[in-house]
């Protein structure tokens, strides 16, 4: 457990956690002022509460179950590689997109232009970095500010760590001590990168429905779950976090061309 977190680390957790929050102001305040009265503030809170309807309260129920709970399914999915990379890339592509088409198609009777589609793009992406991104970098800085305010001994009284929690509880402190420049460098070209996927693929419903090709979601499940692969493995350390990041790049390219094709054959 390290003794205290240097100032350079608090200011960048700080910086990183300005840069964040800032990111989908940034776009949907661009994204309305390039389009004015072409495009509705409607479609970016329609897009936040999809992404929280699909993803953190629909996929998380089932991941309580198949993953975080003790039951034969998550005994599998946890201790099979393959299995949970399978899993967790093929949850987020069914959940988001399915949900994706559910709202466009049944809920948006109005405003259904690919221009307000970039709005709901920015509202779904941009919740995603607040509530996964931000909050993950506020609680970094909660602690680093603790631990330095109450001293290691404390801070593990403080924060009810015990000694089946304290090789866990170590691991994170030092990782949240060695947050640099680089570290907050990744978080936030991923956090764009993604912005810019989730609008992709949003546009890619969109058409979907507008043009009545039914293969569009399934072909939108398809690359999400392609998205999601290197993170997936990433996350059971069979590739770098640099290949996730190249890997999210070569995706987005791929998207954006894909969405832009679409867009001017329309």
């Amino acid at each position: 457990m390290p003794e205290y977190i240097s100032n350079n680390t608090m200011i960048t957790l700080t910086v990183t956690a300005v840069l964040l929050f800032l990111l989908p102001v940034i776009a949907m305040l661009a994204w309305k002022k390039k389009m004015g009265k072409r495009v509705s503030w409607k479609p970016l809170f329609i897009g936040a509460i999809g992404f929280v309807v699909s993803a953190r309260v629909l996929e998380v129920g089932v991941h309580m179950v198949c993953i975080v709970g003790d039951t034969p399914v998550s005994r599998f999915i946890n201790g099979n590689t393959a299995a949970f990379v399978l899993y967790g890339i093929f949850m987020a592509g069914i959940f988001e997109e399915c949900g994706r088409y559910i709202i466009i198609k049944y809920l948006m009777k109005k405003n259904k232009t690919a221009e307000n589609m970039i709005m709901y793009g920015i509202g779904h992406g941009g919740i995603e970095v607040w509530t996964i991104s931000l909050v993950s970098i506020l609680s970094s800085l909660f602690m680093a500010n603790m631990l330095n305010r109450l001293g290691a001994e404390k801070f593990m009284v403080a924060t009810g760590v015990t000694e089946q929690t304290k090789a866990s509880a170590v691991a994170t402190m030092n990782q949240i001590a060695s947050f640099g420049a680089g570290n907050a460098a990744i978080q936030v070209i991923e956090r764009i990168l993604c912005m810019v996927i989730h609008i992709s693929l949003t546009l890619i419903v969109f058409y979907g429905i507008r043009e009545s090709k039914k293969g569009y979601l399934p072909l939108a499940v398809l690359a999400h779950a392609a998205l999601d692969l290197f993170p997936a493995l990433n996350h059971r350390g069979v590739v770098p976090v640099w290949m996730v990041e190249m890997w999210l790049a070569l995706c987005c390219v791929m998207l954006v061309l894909w969405c832009k094709k679409l867009y001017t054959k329309n």
